[in-house]
């Protein structure tokens, strides 16, 4: 397709001599030109704000690993070290743990220190903008039609919008789409530039969040499509495969520049090998295609694999990544990114759009897109109402909040027994060891299928040991086993609201209050 006047003119190269008619109608190019890429402005503006417009209208704090991921961060400031052993439940004491999202969680204490509340909410929007423009430019580079690769961006980006959570995965999201887009241009250039931030690029992940290890699995599979292609002429590549085997090596490596080097493999290993944990943990169950984002994940996954099928040769990297993205999202909940990103991209790269619905924009126009996308979020902010008091109210509506001020104030003391979903924020607000939390590798299948039972009241609850030795016990004021402790003659009902119940042992009780442990949090 040849250049229009338009581009010429905002290239600065001068309009060949033989213009006749056509310089008549260079002004009206040019404004059909301007009109354009200010449209296409204001596409982008509303396409990166409106997935974290979603997310501020499902803001709240009430995500209980956010809570010992915060308290993670204190103790490595207060000791400056990382942590080695578990310090935070009497389960996990002395025994080996990875905070492997150290990095992550520094930050999310500096900006919950500066903003309270309200900094989680800044963290999960930020990191949705950023993830969203990422998708955008890897379908923009793939799909040349302007509307298709914006339409594909907001349908991948809204597809996984209830996983836009203040963890720690948010990295994983970004980093994964950075480097499928890195691969992806290079297998199709052979240019091996890009191919150099990679390393960098594992460096961070291996020190925010564990899912590192998909990337690499990516990594993998490009440099076996290198290996095979010098075998069977149907797969192609431009990449080399000496060149892939040194970028692997080299990420490879980048990996291991963490606090615990090959350890975090191991990390790794116990967290993919857990069956137990992914129907008890609703972020780990499979979609239940209750919510029509599961039905647009689907939708994606079953378009890109027809997409595939029609294909003249054999696609092997996005054929196997397929696969693999597959395999991995419609396990867990938690990892449907993988799939939606890879289906995206392949659907980017496998469909025709229209060639002269071009995106024109230049790079002057990144200024106002920013500024655009900032003036909407801060709009959102205001309109929903996202602020410290707001999060502060849906916060006790989810979280124990008003037992764990009774607790401090009686001055009840552990060993504490408490529910599975409550764990995190318990070790952040009351400051002595939990009996069980959301670190699902640390406690393992068998401790977290008997607090399941437990608490669901089943015939074993009565033998459970730490239950036996809890001289403190919060939980949901309508679990089973709440109802049973109600008639006890071990435990008195010390505290009840609508949410929660807190029940002491009355040979705690009889020895007098003793103090808690720790400094008292502070919610800003």
């Amino acid at each position: 397709m040849g250049r229009t006047t338009a581009e010429v003119l905002e290239d600065g190269r001068q309009l060949p001599e033989d213009r006749g008619a056509a310089a008549w109608s260079i002004p009206a190019e040019l404004r059909s030109s301007r009109r354009i890429q200010w449209a296409q402005a204001l596409i982008l503006a509303v396409l990166f704000s409106v997935p974290a417009i979603l997310c501020l209208r499902l803001a709240d704090a009430s995500d209980g690993d956010v809570w010992w991921h915060l308290r993670s961060a204190e103790w490595i400031l207060q000791h400056r070290a990382i942590p080695h052993t578990d310090p935070f439940s009497s389960f996990g004491a002395g025994k080996p743990w990875e905070a492997y999202s150290w990095a992550y969680e520094l930050l999310l204490l500096q900006l919950f220190k500066r903003l309270g509340l309200v900094g989680l909410v800044v963290y999960t929007t930020g990191m949705v903008v950023s993830i969203t423009v990422v998708l955008h430019h890897l379908m923009r580079r793939l799909q040349a039609d302007f509307t298709f690769a914006a339409l594909l961006t907001a349908f991948a980006a809204c597809s996984i919008y209830r996983i836009f959570t203040p963890r720690p995965w948010l990295f994983s999201i970004l980093f994964f789409a950075l480097e499928l887009d890195v691969l992806m241009q290079a297998r199709k250039t052979g240019k091996i530039r890009e191919l150099a931030w990679l390393p960098v690029l594992f460096v961070l992940w291996a020190n925010l969040h564990i899912q590192f290890i998909d990337g690499l699995l990516v990594l993998t599979i490009a440099l076996a499509e290198t290996i095979l292609a010098h075998r069977w002429t149907g797969i192609q590549t431009r990449l080399r495969t000496g060149w892939m085997c040194g970028i692997f090596v080299v990420c490879l490596g980048g990996t291991l520049v963490n606090p615990y080097g090959w350890n975090i493999y191991r990390c790794a290993y116990d967290l993919a090998t857990q069956h137990d944990v992914l129907d008890y943990v609703q972020e780990l169950s499979a979609m239940s295609f209750r919510n029509w984002d599961d039905w647009g994940v689907l939708f994606l996954t079953l378009a890109a694999a027809a997409v595939l099928a029609r294909a003249r040769r054999f696609a092997f990297f996005e054929s196997i990544l397929l696969v693999f993205s597959v395999f991995v999202s419609f396990r867990s909940l938690r990892d449907v990114w993988v799939v939606v990103i890879v289906a995206s991209a392949i659907l980017a790269s496998g469909l025709k759009g229209d060639d002269e619905n071009w995106f024109q924009l230049t790079a002057f126009a990144a200024p106002f897109v920013s500024v655009a996308t900032a003036v909407t979020l801060f709009l959102g902010f205001r309109v929903l109402h996202v602020d410290n008091a707001q999060l502060r109210v849906l916060l006790a509506k989810d979280m124990p909040v008003r037992a764990v001020e009774v607790v401090k104030e009686n001055g009840w003391n552990g060993p504490l027994y408490n529910d599975y979903g409550w764990g995190g924020y318990l070790i952040w607000a009351l400051r002595m060891p939990v009996s069980i939390d959301g670190r699902a590798a640390l406690h393992g299948d068998q401790q977290i299928t008997r607090f399941d039972a437990t608490w669901k009241a089943q015939p074993e609850w009565v033998s459970d040991p730490d239950l036996l030795k809890a001289n403190l016990v919060i939980g949901p004021v309508k679990a089973p086993l709440t109802q049973l402790l109600r008639m006890d003659p071990r435990f008195q009902l010390g505290y009840e609201d609508k949410l929660a119940a807190v029940f002491v042992a009355r040979k705690a009780l009889s020895s007098g209050p003793a103090a808690t442990a720790g400094p008292e949090p502070s919610l800003p």
